[in-house]
């Protein structure tokens, strides 16, 4: 087997302080049952898996299926023979049958190890399968999207001299020189009204989430890489975006997170939680952590693509009949903040090849950036339906009858509300003051007025 995909296995089943570990529950029936299909969405997303991928699955579980049998049958004959010394007449019975469960026992045991390379096998290859995709989402590459609607003030002409670092620099908002300084290129220092941006934009954010109905939690920055695994961030070059973090050699293996997506769905992990108290819905603060390796040109300039940022996600866990009337109104959640800055953005619909291994269906929110003179992706939302909850052991239930437990599923879903780098270019790309050719400060939504916190040294902002 390849090495890589051993070793993602290993992420998966390896004992860690002393918490048993936990396969992911995976629907290797399905896969195989649907082949075809499974083989067809791959394409679809392209998600750079090897053509016999399907297939090799198909035979280990007919492998894993005919070995459990003859391990259960095995099973059932010890338990026979069993019964057959306790309840021997003889002392030559006796021995006889305990010659045969001693011979029986090699033999389970030899089957065992066979179905145990045969499963980790399976869950080598199916952990890497990536959900089903709605059957209204787009195929093919990122310029497939569809434009669901598109919101705010007519777009501003493209423009050169709105590019937020030129803006940042005339008003002393972004250090980017100090950031290398102290961690490397991508890294930045908020100077005095972006910094102060930033928390008017996540308190903004936070109090449209909560009267919604989210529960606001902050979420640890350094997370178990299985529990990335889990969440399905392994595809698309995973290793060269995730900051892996050193440890001691017998301690479990660390990364920072890349969202408050992981430890917000690690939360829930292995909790068996009634129909009739879902769904649940939470909003969780943390900074997202992003190797980036490979940007270029637009994408690597200023803050549109950088290695760390702060982020506020919405998280929720539901039934699978809740799910995705839940993505539509999580979506609307999104629309109320964006709304509220004043700036143009559109909701796209986005592609097979675009969505994560995890997603169903992912909607895109995207602001209109005049310095940049394109469109830039501020907010996504994804429905995962079970792909998450199987390998996190998240479950519901229902109770129609007093005993009576009807088990499945959870879905869950994620979307953000706040990404802050990307909100302060379009805020201020849109929204800088210029006298004649010279920016003299920023028009801000009245929005964010209640969250700020004034500085009087400094008289650069008019609130619109």
């Amino acid at each position: 087997m390849h090495r890589g995909l051993r070793a993602t296995v290993h992420l998966l089943t390896a004992p860690r302080l002393g918490v048993k570990p936990s396969r992911p529950i995976l629907d290797y029936r399905g896969i195989a049952e649907n082949a075809e299909a499974k083989s067809q969405n791959i394409i679809k997303r392209n998600s750079k898996l090897p053509d016999d991928t399907i297939p090799r699955i198909v035979a280990l579980h007919h492998q894993f299926a005919t070995l459990t049998t003859e391990v259960n049958a095995k099973r059932s004959l010890q338990s026979t023979i069993s019964d057959r010394v306790r309840d021997a007449k003889t002392d030559d019975a006796r021995t006889a049958a305990r010659a045969e469960a001693t011979l029986l026992k090699g033999e389970l045991k030899g089957l065992q190890a066979k179905l145990d390379a045969v499963h980790e096998d399976l869950l080598n290859l199916a952990i890497l399968v990536p959900n089903d995709a709605h059957p209204d989402v787009p195929v093919g590459p990122e310029e497939n999207a569809v434009t669901l609607s598109t919101h705010g003030p007519p777009p501003t002409p493209a423009d050169r001299a709105r590019d937020h670092m030129a803006i940042a620099g005339a008003l002393d908002l972004v250090d980017g020189e100090a950031g290398a300084m102290a961690a490397g290129s991508s890294f930045y220092f908020l100077r005095n009204e972006a910094a102060l941006l930033e928390l008017a934009l996540v308190s903004y954010a936070l109090s449209i989430a909560t009267k919604h109905g989210f529960t606001f939690v902050t979420t640890p920055d350094v997370v178990y890489a299985n529990n990335a695994v889990r969440c399905g961030f392994h595809h698309r070059d995973a290793a060269t975006q995730t900051y892996h973090i050193e440890t001691k050699p017998d301690s479990p293996k660390l990364v920072l997170a890349g969202t408050a997506e992981i430890p917000l769905a690690a939360m829930f992990g292995r909790q068996v939680i009634p129909k009739k108290d879902l769904p649940k819905l939470f909003v969780g603060l943390g900074h997202a952590f992003r190797a980036e390796a490979g940007a270029k040109g637009a994408e690597a300039h200023g803050l549109y693509r950088v290695h760390q940022f702060t982020k506020l996600e919405l998280f929720a866990v539901t039934t699978p009949e809740q799910s995705e009337s839940m993505f539509e109104r999580m979506k609307g959640v999104q629309l109320e903040i964006f709304s509220g800055l004043g700036f143009p953005f559109r909701v796209l619909d986005m592609p097979t090849e675009q969505l994560g291994a995890p997603a169903y269906r992912k909607y895109d929110v995207e602001a209109w950036m005049p310095g940049r003179g394109a469109w830039g992706e501020i907010s996504s939302a994804s429905n995962c339906t079970d792909y998450q909850a199987r390998r996190f052991h998240i479950k519901c239930y229902s109770t129609p009858k007093p005993g009576e437990h009807l088990y499945s599923f959870a879905h869950t879903l994620n979307g953000t509300a706040a990404a802050v780098p990307r909100l302060i270019i379009a805020l201020l790309e849109n929204g800088a003051r210029f006298e004649g050719e010279t920016v003299v400060g920023l028009d801000l939504p009245e929005v964010l007025r209640p969250y700020w916190v004034h500085n009087p040294a400094r008289d650069i902002i008019h609130w619109v």
